[in-house]
Order: structure tokens, then sequence, then C-alpha cells
């Protein structure tokens, strides 16, 4: 057996490692401030002809409902609930649609499970 424990051949090539750890620490880093940026920034998704509109931010927050007056028919408030939702579905996918695209550009294409 080699020095250090290892079998002939097979080392720990420190240097590749220690390559491998700083790109994993600077993915990281940029992972780190993709997330911050997307919370920055927002979506907004509109239903009914713009009877509802929401604002998301990329961080799936909702930041803001608009509900156009002539959308309040207190005789048919089922119809307002399914546009309010219908709408927060819609700004839900925009913001995962942005974060998938942020987190592409720090990745390089690469698919990390659980990521997004």
């Amino acid at each position: 057996m080699a020095k250090g424990g290892f079998p002939r051949g097979m080392s720990m090539g420190g240097g590749n490692m220690n390559n491998m750890i700083r790109q994993a620490q600077k993915m990281q880093e940029e992972m780190l401030k993709a997330q911050e940026e997307l919370s920055e920034k927002t979506v907004e998704a509109s239903v009914g002809g713009g009877a509802v509109s929401v604002v998301v931010s990329g961080a799936k927050e909702l930041k803001e409902v608009k509900i156009s007056p002539e959308a309040v028919d207190p005789e048919d408030v089922e119809m307002l609930e399914d546009l309010i939702v219908s709408a927060v579905n819609e700004a839900m996918r925009k913001a995962d649609d942005l974060a998938a695209s942020s987190m592409k550009n720090v990745t390089g294409g690469m698919s990390i499970p659980g990521l997004f």
C-alpha cells in the first residue's frame, strides 16, 4: 500500500479535490446571490380580462392583489374567488419560470434535484 493509506494509483488528487471544493463554494455563493436577486424581482399575472391582477416576488411571496370594481358582484362571490385563485396560480408559475431561468444561469443548465 502506498503512503497515506491509499492503494497504488488511488490518490485523493489533492489539486483536483481543492478545485472541486472551490467550484462548489463559488456555485453556492452564486446561488445565494441569485436567490437574493429573485426575492427583489416580481412577476404579474392578470385574469378575467384584467378583473384580477396579482404580483408575486421571485421568491413566491404574494405582494399585491388588485380587483377591478366590476369584478365584485355580491351575487357571485365564487367567481371572484376563482379568479383570484387562477391569478395567483399563474403568477406562481411565472415565478417558478423566473427562478428556473435564474438558477440555470448559475448552474450552467445542470439539473440539481431539490434546488427549485
